[in-house]
C-alpha cells in the first residue's frame, strides 16, 4: 500500500459507514509515515474488526471552530504561546494557525433588555460596553494571526452560522478536493453533521493544539446505524423527534461512538430536522450525529446562498469517492455496530425535564409526571416538596398590581439556541401559535420574561415577511438578539418581587425553553424545574409547511452572510494594536497572562506522583461541566465578585463569566462555584463549598483550594458516573489545575472532559468496575497516594494504579490516559507544553 501520494487500495471499504469513510479519506490525504502512518490507514480499512479492539488512530480534521467564549481563551494562550517561545529563544511566528480556523464571535446575549421593539439594538449596545475589551481583543488575534476568520459578532449563533456559512461539505484548497470536517471548542458543534460534514466537539486545549497541526488521537470508535421509517405525523415537530431520538440513544448507550443514520425515512426530514438531531448528539452521548450527503443537502446548499458550481462540485466530488447518497439507486448495505430504528409515525409531542435533556415526558402525562415530582425525593426527578406545601400560593405585588406564584409556575419562557432556531418550521409554527393566540385575545402573564434569541438574522427576514412576527411581539416574544441566550444561562435577572416570592416561599419556579440543556443551575439560579420543548409544541405543519417555501429564500441568506466581512459599525471602530506579540494590560479584568508556562524549560518534567493528597470535593453521578465550570452570572457573594470588587468593579459591571474567560483569576475562583452543587462533605447542602479537612473549616471551594496550596497539599476529587458530562468546556479542566487537583478519581468520565483533564496535566482515573466511594467505604477525608512510576516509558494506557490512603485502605484504578500521545502530553505538564517545546525542537 502506498499512501500520502492518493494512491491506495481500498477493495474491503465499499460498505463502512460513511461516517468511517471520512476517517479513511483524511488518514490517507495525510499519511507521511510520520504523524499518521500505513498502519493507521490499515486499522480503518479494517473497522469491523478494529473498532471493538478500541484502537488508537490519528485524525486531522480539515478545519477548527471558535466560538466567543471559547475563542477568547484560545487566542489567549496562542497570545501566551508567543511569548513563551519568545523566552525560550524559539521563533514567535511560528504559533500560527496550521489549519484553516473559524472564529465566530456569538456574543451570547445577556437577555436584560426584553418585551421591546429595541430590544437588539440596546442589548447589543450593552454587549459592546461590557465587552469591548474581550472584542477588541478578538480583532487584534484575527489581525496577529494567519488562517483565522473572525466572524463578528451580531452575525448569529456559532454553531447556525456554521451549518448557514461556515460549512464547506468539500474544500478546494488550490485544486485538491477533500471532504469537509471539524472539531469545535463545544460540543454542540455537533449541528454540523446534519450537513453531511463530520463535525463534533473537543476541548479548547485539544482545539489548539489541532490549530497547531498536531494530529488528533482518538480511538477508533463503533459506528451505531439507526435507521428511520415512515414520516411524523402531523402536529409533531422536530424536537419532538429529537427528544425521542435522545431517549432511545441513552437507553441503547452510544458514548463514544457514531451515530449514522440511514433509510427511506431520511427523505422526509428536512435539513433543519436533521441539524437540530444532529445538534443533540452530546445529549444522547454520542460523538457524531451523522446524516450522509443527499439530495436533500444540496437543496439545502443552494437554499442557503451557495452557488451553483460549489454544489456542481460538491456533489461531482462526492459521487466520484462514493461519499453521496442517492436513495434513487440502488442502496449497498453498511456494516454497522449495532442497529436501532425508529418509525416516524410512532413520535408523539413532548418535553423533556425537569432537570436533564433524555428524561423525556410524553405531553399527555405531563401533569401526573408533575406531581410525581413534587412528591419524589431530591433527584434527577424530584423535588421532596411535602404534601401540605404543595397547594401553597405566594401573594406578591408586580408594578402595583396583585400577582400570585405556585409551585411549577413558569417565570421565564425562552425560545431560544440553535438546536431550534435553525429550523424553519418550528420557528413559523411558534408564530403561528402565537397568532392564534392573539387572535383569541390570551395574553401572557407580564412578569413573566420571554425572550426570542434567533440563530441568525434570517430568522427575522422570513419572519418578517409572512407577517407573523408582530404576534410574536405581541405576546411579549420580542427578538432580543443573535446569540447564545436562556440556553447557557445568560436568561438575565427577573423581576426583584418574582425573585423575592420565590425564595421566600421556597417555591420550585419553572422556566420553559427550546434549548438543549436544562442541567440544574444552568438556566437560572431560581427555575428549579427547567423544561425543554419545541417553540410551538403543536403546530399546523401543513400550515407552516406552505409558508417555508414561500418566505425562507437564497437571497435572505445571502443579504445576512455578506455583511460578515464588513462587520458592523461598533465591530469597524474598534481600535487594536498591530503588534504580533500581545501587550498585556495587569489591571485588566478581562484579560490576563495566565501562569501555564511560568517557569517552562526545554526539559519536561516528567509524570509527577500524588502523595498524601486531600479530596477537594466528593461528588456523586453525573457532576457536569455546568457544575464545575464558571457559567452565568456572577454572584455576589462570590470569590470572582470579591475579586471584581478589590478591583473597582461596580456590581452592575461584574457581567458573566463566559464574558471574562480571558481572564484565568476570575475563572479559578469561578470553579466549582455553582449554587446548586452539592458537595458530600457537607451532608447534603447544596451550593459552592467545601471542607478544609485539616481545620474542619467550611470554606468556599476556591478559599480551600488556595489554603491547601499554601500549605504545599496536594488535592484530589472523588466523583460518580459520567463525570463531566455537559459542554465541552476547556475551563472545565483549566480551573481545577489552577486550583491545585491533580487527580480525579471517577466511576466513569464524559468523553471530552477527560481529554480536556489530559490535556490540562490532570491525571484521570477510574475505580473498577462494582467499586466506588461508597462500596470502598471511604469518606473523602482520608489522604491518598498515587503511585506512578517516575519515568514516562513505564507507564502504559489503560494500566492498573494503586491507590493508597493514609487509614490503611487500598483499591486498584484504571488509569485514563487512553493513548500514548495523551502519555506524552502527561509527561511534558500539559498539551500546549508539548506542541511548544516540539514546534521549537523541529527548528533546531
Amino acid at each position: 500500500m502506498a499512501c500520502g501520494d492518493g494512491v491506495v487500495t481500498v477493495c474491503d471499504a465499499d460498505k463502512l459507514p460513511y461516517s468511517i469513510r471520512i476517517l479513511l479519506e483524511s488518514a490517507i490525504r495525510n499519511c507521511d509515515e510520520f504523524q499518521v502512518k500505513s498502519n493507521d490507514v490499515e486499522k480503518i480499512i479494517d473497522w469491523q474488526n478494529t473498532a471493538p479492539k478500541l484502537v488508537e488512530i490519528p485524525f486531522k480534521p480539515a478545519r477548527v471552530l471558535l466560538q466567543d467564549f471559547t475563542g477568547v481563551p484560545a487566542v489567549v494562550d496562542l497570545a501566551c504561546m508567543r511569548d513563551a517561545m519568545n523566552n525560550l529563544g524559539g521563533d514567535s511566528s511560528k504559533i500560527n494557525p496550521l489549519v484553516p480556523v473559524d472564529l465566530v464571535i456569538d456574543h451570547s446575549v445577556q437577555v436584560d433588555v426584553a418585551r421591546s421593539e429595541n430590544a437588539v439594538q440596546s442589548n447589543m449596545e450593552l454587549e459592546f460596553q461590557r465587552n469591548k475589551e474581550r472584542f477588541a481583543f478578538l480583532k487584534w488575534g484575527s489581525n496577529a494571526f494567519d488562517n483565522m476568520l473572525v466572524v463578528p459578532p451580531g452575525s448569529g449563533i456559532v454553531h447556525q452560522v456554521n451549518l448557514e456559512y461556515l460549512g464547506r461539505v468539500v474544500f478546494n484548497t488550490n485544486g485538491l478536493l477533500y471532504p469537509d470536517s471539524v472539531v469545535g471548542t463545544d460540543s454542540h458543534t455537533t449541528m454540523i453533521d446534519g450537513l453531511g460534514v463530520a463535525g463534533w466537539g473537543v476541548g479548547g486545549i485539544e482545539a489548539e493544539a489541532t490549530m497547531l497541526g498536531q494530529p488528533m488521537s482518538m480511538v477508533l470508535p463503533g459506528v451505531v446505524g439507526f435507521k428511520l421509517s415512515g414520516k411524523l405525523r402531523n402536529g409533531v415537530t422536530a424536537t419532538d423527534l429529537v427528544l425521542t431520538v435522545t431517549q432511545m440513544l441513552r437507553r441503547h448507550g452510544v458514548v463514544g461512538k457514531f451515530v449514522e443514520f440511514y433509510g427511506e425515512g431520511m427523505s422526509e426530514l428536512s435539513l433543519a430536522d436533521r441539524a437540530t438531531i444532529a445538534n443533540m448528539s452530546p445529549e444522547y452521548g454520542a460523538t457524531m450525529g451523522f446524516f450522509p450527503v443527499d439530495h436533500v443537502t444540496l437543496q439545502y446548499l443552494r437554499l442557503t446562498g451557495r452557488s451553483d458550481e460549489t454544489v456542481a462540485m460538491i456533489e461531482s466530488y462526492l459521487r466520484a469517492n462514493k461519499m453521496f447518497v442517492d436513495y434513487t439507486e440502488p442502496q449497498t448495505e453498511r456494516v454497522y455496530s449495532a442497529y436501532l430504528e425508529l418509525q416516524l409515525e410512532e413520535v408523539e409531542p413532548c418535553i423533556s425535564g425537569p432537570k436533564r435533556p433524555h428524561d423525556r415526558v410524553p405531553l399527555k402525562e405531563m401533569k401526573s409526571d408533575w406531581h410525581s415530582c413534587l412528591d419524589s425525593r431530591v433527584g434527577f426527578k424530584g423535588f421532596a416538596v411535602p404534601k401540605e406545601a404543595q397547594s401553597k400560593v405566594a401573594e406578591f405585588d408586580y408594578l402595583g398590581t396583585s400577582a400570585q406564584l405556585r409551585h411549577g409556575d413558569v417565570v421565564i419562557a425562552a425560545i431560544t439556541s440553535c438546536t431550534n432556531t435553525s429550523n424553519p418550521s418550528v420557528m413559523l409554527g411558534a408564530a403561528l401559535v402565537a397568532k392564534k393566540a392573539c387572535e383569541l385575545g390570551l395574553e401572557v402573564k407580564p412578569w413573566i420574561k420571554t425572550s426570542l434569541a434567533p440563530g441568525s438574522g434570517v430568522v427575522t427576514k422570513y419572519l418578517q415577511k409572512s407577517g407573523l412576527q408582530k404576534y410574536l411581539n405581541q405576546l411579549g416574544f420580542h427578538i432580543v438578539g443573535y446569540g447564545c441566550t436562556t440556553c447557557i444561562g445568560n436568561s438575565g435577572d427577573i423581576h426583584e418581587a418574582v425573585a423575592a416570592a420565590i425564595t421566600e416561599n421556597d417555591l420550585v419556579a419553572a422556566a420553559v425553553l427550546s434549548g438543549n440543556r436544562n442541567f440544574e443551575g444552568r438556566v437560572h439560579p431560581l427555575t428549579r424545574a427547567n423544561y425543554l420543548a419545541s417553540p410551538p409544541l403543536v403546530v399546523a405543519y401543513a400550515l407552516a409547511g406552505t409558508v417555508v417555501q414561500s418566505n425562507v429564500l437564497p437571497d435572505m441568506f445571502k443579504a445576512t452572510y455578506q455583511a460578515i466581512t464588513k462587520g458592523n459599525p461598533m465591530w469597524n471602530d474598534l481600535s487594536v494594536s498591530a503588534q504580533s506579540l500581545y501587550a498585556w494590560e495587569p489591571t485588566s479584568t478581562y484579560i490576563h497572562e495566565p501562569p501555564y508556562f511560568k517557569g517552562m524549560t526545554m526539559s519536561p518534567p516528567g509524570p509527577y506522583c500524588v502523595k498524601d493528597a486531600y479530596c477537594l470535593l466528593s461528588f456523586g453521578d453525573s457532576i457536569t461541566t455546568d457544575h464545575i465550570s464558571p457559567a452565568g452570572s456572577i454572584h455576589k457573594d462570590s470569590p470572582a465578585a470579591r475579586y471584581l470588587m478589590e478591583r473597582g468593579v461596580d456590581r452592575r459591571d461584574f457581567n458573566s463569566y463566559g464574558s471574562r474567560r480571558g481572564n484565568d483569576e476570575v475563572m479559578a475562583r469561578g470553579t466549582f462555584a455553582n449554587i446548586r452543587i452539592v458537595n458530600k462533605f457537607l451532608g447534603g447542602e447544596v451550593g459552592p463549598k467545601t471542607i478544609h479537612i485539616p481545620s474542619a473549616e467550611k470554606l468556599s471551594v476556591f478559599d480551600a483550594a488556595m489554603r491547601y496550596k499554601s500549605e504545599g497539599q496536594d488535592t484530589i476529587i472523588l466523583a460518580g458516573a459520567e463525570y463531566g458530562s455537559g459542554s465541552s468546556r476547556d475551563w472545565a479542566a483549566k480551573g481545577p489545575m489552577l486550583l491545585g487537583v491533580k487527580a480525579v478519581i471517577a466511576k466513569s468520565f464524559e468523553r471530552i472532559h477527560r481529554s480536556n483533564l489530559v490535556g490540562m496535566g490532570i491525571i484521570p482515573m477510574c475505580f473498577k468496575t462494582g467499586e466506588d466511594t461508597e462500596t470502598l467505604g471511604l469518606t473523602g477525608h482520608e489522604r491518598y497516594t498515587i503511585d506512578l512510576p517516575s519515568s514516562i516509558s513505564e507507564i502504559r494506557p489503560g494500566q492498573d494504579v494503586k491507590v493508597t490512603t493514609d487509614n490503611g485502605k487500598s483499591f486498584t484504578c484504571t488509569l485514563r490516559f487512553d493513548t500514548e500521545v495523551e502519555l506524552e502530553y502527561f509527561n511534558h505538564g500539559g498539551i500546549l507544553q508539548y506542541v511548544i517545546r516540539n514546534l521549537i525542537g523541529s527548528n533546531q
